[in-house]
Parts: C-alpha cells; structure tokens; sequence
C-alpha cells in the first residue's frame, strides 16, 4: 500500500506483529483475497469479520464475488480490472452482502493490488471506514 498511495495501514513504528495487531483490531475494514481464477478472500479483520457476520474460517473459505449480490457482481469485476490496470483506486463505491444475508453499501474504499517483494501480484485488498445498511 505505501509503494501505492504513500499510505500506511499502521505506523511504521511499530514492529511487524504490533502492525498487524493493529490493523486486526484497527476500527476500519481490511479483506484481501488471493490470485484464483475465482479469488478467495485469505484476510479478514476483526471488523471485517464483524461487518460480514462471519468467522476467520467462513471468510477465507468464501470466493469474494459472494460478498456481491449477483446484479452487482459485474460492477466489482469491472472495479477489479480497473485495480490490476491501474495498481489502486481509492473511491469505490457499491453494495455488499453479508454471510447472514444483511446489505451494506461502502463507499470511499481503497483497493489495491497486493505486490510482493520480487514484484508478483499476490491478490487485492480492499480498506474502508465507510458503510451503512440498506
């Protein structure tokens, strides 16, 4: 994300296992999925996991086209496209659907492509503090 938008996620003060506790626990969404054909969501927050109405199992078992309605599926692929294009997009906007079935819309999430240290896409994570239900 930093290499992205000059963004962090926690302080980089911290030491790595401080940074992702605190991004675990951080009061904002953070979900990532890996590199399928049909990605599978491989991280999850605690509010993330909170706001899907789902365990750490359910969530990284779950391919992430599911937390779309159908009708919205063909939107978050064209937003994906546009991330893998692009490397971010920090103003997406759409519906989501929880495991239990309750709908949300988010706005202003940050998405991104997941980049390792030799350059190889590994996945796309998604950031957002902004949400209500429909």
């Amino acid at each position: 994300l930093k290499r992205l938008t000059g963004r962090d996620l926690a302080p980089p003060s911290l030491s790595s296992s401080e940074a992702a506790r605190t991004v675990f626990e951080a009061p904002f969404v953070v979900l990532s999925h890996d590199t399928a054909e049909d990605p599978v969501f491989n991280y999850a927050n605690l509010r993330a996991l909170d706001l899907f109405e789902a365990t750490w199992d359910q969530l990284t078992a779950l391919p992430s086209r599911r937390s779309a309605e159908a009708p919205q599926r063909a939107e978050r692929e064209r937003l994906l496209q546009e991330v893998t294009a692009k490397g971010y997009i920090a103003d997406y906007a759409g519906v989501r659907v929880s495991l239990g079935g309750r709908r949300f819309r988010i706005a202003q999430a940050l998405v991104w492509n997941l980049i390792d240290d030799d350059g190889c896409r590994r996945g796309q994570a998604a950031m957002f503090s902004d949400w209500e239900f429909l």
